[in-house]
């Protein structure tokens, strides 16, 4: 079975055995939030694919209004276990632009090879790295993902627009200038087991949607 179908079942599954989840989302939804369950993330995570870019043994956990994000991660060839709470500060999104605004607290490194010799694991051994402020630590790579744009004290915002698959992706920039004119993201959120997402509408939008929708019916 496919990574998706995998996915489809285990979410069909959770609801069976979670009946509730479907009426907290009508709830939800009319007053213009979206929650995902954060077993859903957790068995998403579980599902990534095997690889020394991608993070690994992914726990999550909520600290409200943060979400509490641990993984094991490859660190300039250095593997390192990283642990701490993230919130969504800021969300902007236009056509060409999906930029997230991320403060990290609470950040812990460990080294997952005491006997490696890297520039990293020096850095990490000596204490010299200010954890306190993640983004002045992000700032100062060497090697920066074009996909960061802003990293200063703990805040790190970051583009998903720079990644070249979604950078390229036309239908993806024509759905976004037919939707953000009328809904934008309030804020993203953690209470409980759950991620929420809080929507804004912004009626006064419509004249642009519908000429953004035109233009691509044209």
């Amino acid at each position: 079975m496919s990574r998706l179908g995998r996915l489809v079942r285990a979410g069909a599954k959770y609801l069976k055995e979670h009946p509730d989840e479907i009426k907290r989302a009508a709830v939800n939804a009319a007053t213009g939030r979206f929650g995902v369950p954060l077993a859903a993330l957790r068995y998403a995570a579980g599902e990534l694919p095997s690889s020394r870019k991608m993070p690994e043994d992914v726990e999550l956990a909520t600290v409200p209004p943060a979400i509490s994000v641990g993984a094991s991660i490859d660190a300039m060839g250095t593997r390192v276990r990283a642990s701490g709470a993230v919130k969504i500060d800021g969300v902007e999104i236009t056509k060409d632009t999906i930029k997230l605004s991320i403060r990290v607290n609470d950040l812990k490194l460990k080294l997952l090879d005491e006997a490696s010799a890297s520039p990293v694991a020096l850095l990490i051994r000596s204490g010299v790295l200010d954890l306190s402020k993640p983004g002045n630590v992000v700032k100062h790579l060497p090697k920066r993902s074009p996909v960061i744009v802003e990293a200063e004290g703990d805040r790190i915002t970051v583009d998903l627009m720079k990644i070249p698959k979604l950078a390229e992706n036309r239908a993806l920039h024509k759905a976004l200038a037919i939707i953000t004119p009328l809904l934008g993201i309030r804020a993203i959120e953690t209470d409980g087991e759950h991620l929420y997402v809080a929507f804004r509408a912004t009626p006064a939008g419509l004249p642009a949607a519908v000429e953004a929708l035109r233009g691509v019916l044209a």
